[in-house]
């Protein structure tokens, strides 16, 4: 996600924000990783989406037919739900790949 007014031929770090908790997830060094489209998740909303969905195997149900964020397919529960954009969700397979991705950076 991109923050509003950014300039569309001009992409700067502080213009990328994580689609989960809305900060600018390049500009202040986070660990990130990025999905399809620009989509991005912080490191921080990674961790909970792992915590929920891979190591205590829970995470939200709700109606079958939602995408997700970062792989745009129609994914069957669970997910792991953003707090902040009810509309963000991850889903159990991105949220392994994204973490695998981060946990191969010897900087994170």
């Amino acid at each position: 996600m991109y923050r509003s007014g950014h300039d569309p031929e001009n992409i700067q770090p502080a213009d990328v924000l994580c689609d989960f908790c809305e900060r600018p997830a390049w500009e202040m060094g986070m660990p990130c990783v990025e999905g399809h489209h620009g989509s991005v998740i912080c490191g921080d909303c990674l961790g909970q989406a792992w915590r929920m969905l891979v190591k205590e195997q829970a995470g939200s149900d709700g109606a079958p037919a939602w995408t997700c964020v970062l792989c745009l397919e129609q994914r069957d529960p669970p997910w792991w739900q953003s707090p902040v954009r009810l509309e963000a969700r991850v889903c159990r397979r991105c949220t392994r790949q994204a973490a695998t991705v981060l946990h191969r950076n010897p900087e994170w």
